[in-house]
């Protein structure tokens, strides 16, 4: 089997567990239930259309944050990123199209931590979150996504 094969490869479909959005700058985050998805991100929160439209964060990452730091898994509500994803590998899905709920998104890479991370999560946060801090994605075709739903690869 090539390097390409298993590269597309994954175990299982992910599966949304949180979602959360900001309605503002330096606002808290609010969790809903669901959300429709258009180019400029989830309805709702103050994100930016484009490569960076919807920030979505492995659930699995949460605990390994919380362990650097010394203690429980990190609430995603700190991380102000908009959906958790549990049970797919995120950075795996870099440059590829992604089934979220009914949208589409195109995943572009790492969503490196902000220096609020250093104040919402105590001394070392922003080191903590690195290489944890989730995928920022774009938008291709709008739709909506709940709680529960499935994620996988497009294709």
């Amino acid at each position: 089997m090539e390097l390409r094969e298993m590269m597309a490869r994954h175990a299982r479909n992910g599966r949304v567990d949180w979602i959360g959005v900001r309605p503002g700058r330096r606002e808290d985050m609010r969790v809903v239930e669901g959300a429709e998805i258009d180019a400029a991100g989830l309805a709702g929160d103050h994100g930016r259309p484009g490569k960076r439209a919807v920030t979505l964060v492995q659930a699995e990452h949460l605990g390994v944050i919380g362990a650097l730091l010394g203690r429980e898994a990190v609430d995603p509500a700190l991380l102000r990123r908009n959906i958790v994803v549990s049970g797919l590998n995120l950075l795996a899905l870099k440059g590829r199209r992604v089934v979220v709920g009914s949208a589409v998104l195109e995943v572009w890479g790492p969503c490196p931590p902000c220096s609020r991370m250093e104040e919402v999560l105590g001394r070392g946060g922003y080191s903590a979150v690195r290489g944890h801090g989730g995928v920022y994605a774009s938008v291709v075709a709008p739709g909506a996504v709940l709680a529960g739903e499935a994620v996988w690869p497009e294709g």
